[in-house]
Formats: structure tokens, C-alpha cells, sequence
């Protein structure tokens, strides 16, 4: 859908398209909290009997390591391409990784004879889970509401006033657009120049940002 080209309607195409996906990929991670502190929460009182220990270890440990594995090439990508649904795909595949730990954090206490191991596990698992919606979340939001990095600003600052002409800098707004960042910057030159002078100074401005 981002790749689709500006309409009428939508003068700026769909690349926030990738952030709203970012938003459900955040939601979906809360709702896998949710049900793996309601479940553990249960089995404190309960406690399940684990059977086949050695199959959930082995099961735990490959589980774990390949969703890091994804997830830190997802965030990786996600990082270098700007792309916010992406990186909050990664930490949905880290969340993956960390029930696989749990399950293994839990398979080993029941082996040594501790059932309530595996619900505690669960809740700990939760609680870190918890903590990710709340970082990943922050990101996707601040991506919704227009919000950058500050130096992102402070380099777009930096390059238009050592452009050759630029008198002052006298207002920038930065934001997302997809992959790319949208960039407005008024600058002031000398009153003397010609509107053609004044117009190669903006484009030099321009090609330098």
C-alpha cells in the first residue's frame, strides 16, 4: 500500500501505512502478555503436571534461538531502512524467543522437583513482555504523531546554515513519511539578491540536505 503513488485524496501517498501496521504488530504483542500472565497467573494455583521434559527443553531451546535470531536481523533492517512496523516486527519475534525461554526456565524447575517454576517463569516472561510494549510502543506512536529523532533537526540545522548564502535558519519540521523523511526548511538570504540568486541558494540548500 505505501508504494502506491499520491491521489486526490491521499496528496502524500500511503506510507504511513507502515506505522498503523506498526501500531497492530504493538497491540498484538500486548494481547500475548496479557494471555501469558493470565495463563501463568492461573497455574500458580494449579500448577499443570509437565510431561516429556526433555522434548520441551529441546523444543525451548530451538524456539529461542531462532526468534532472536529473526528478531535481531528484523531490528537490524528495521534501523538501517527507518522502518518502525519492521523493528516492532522484530521485538514481536523477540517476545516469541522469550516464551521459548520461559518454557525452558520452567521445564528445568520442574525437573528438579519445583511445579510452581514453570507459572513463575510465565510471570516473569510477562512482566518483560510488559516492558516491550511499553519501548516499542513509545517508537510507533511517536512515528504516528509526526515525532523524530532530535538530530535529525539538529543536522538538517547544521547543513542549511553552512550552505553558502543562508543568512539564518528560521524554522524546520521533520517527519516520517514511510521510509523517508519529509523535511521543510525556510531559510533567510540577503534582500539585495535577485529572486534567481535567492532561488540558486535553495537549491543548493536543497541538493546539500
Amino acid at each position: 500500500m505505501s508504494r502506491r503513488q499520491p491521489s486526490s485524496r491521499f496528496t502524500y501517498g500511503l506510507g504511513r501505512v507502515e506505522d498503523l501496521a506498526g501500531l497492530i504488530i504493538v497491540v498484538a504483542i500486548l494481547g500475548t502478555g496479557i494471555a501469558a500472565a493470565y495463563v501463568s497467573i492461573g497455574r500458580l494455583f494449579d500448577p499443570p503436571e509437565v510431561n516429556f521434559i526433555w522434548a520441551v527443553v529441546l523444543a525451548s531451546i530451538v524456539g529461542f534461538i531462532g526468534n532472536e535470531a529473526v528478531a535481531l536481523f528484523r531490528i537490524k533492517i528495521g534501523k538501517e531502512i527507518g522502518s518502525a512496523a519492521l523493528v516492532a516486527d522484530g521485538y514481536h519475534a523477540r517476545v516469541d524467543g522469550l516464551t521459548s525461554l520461559a518454557m525452558l526456565a520452567g521445564a528445568v524447575g520442574v525437573w528438579l522437583g519445583a511445579p510452581l517454576a514453570d507459572p513463575i517463569a510465565g510471570v516473569l516472561i510477562s512482566v518483560a513482555i510488559f516492558k516491550i510494549v511499553v519501548e516499542s510502543g513509545k517508537s510507533v506512536i511517536s512515528r504516528l504523531l509526526d515525532g523524530v529523532e532530535p538530530e535529525f533537526i539538529d543536522e538538517v540545522r547544521a547543513v542549511a546554515v553552512a550552505t553558502g548564502g543562508v543568512e539564518e535558519v528560521t524554522e524546520i519540521r521533520v517527519r516520517w513519511l514511510g521510509h523517508t523523511l519529509l523535511t521543510e526548511v525556510n531559510i533567510s538570504v540577503n534582500p539585495d539578491l535577485s529572486v534567481e540568486q535567492g532561488h540558486g541558494i535553495d537549491q543548493e540548500t536543497h541538493q546539500r540536505l
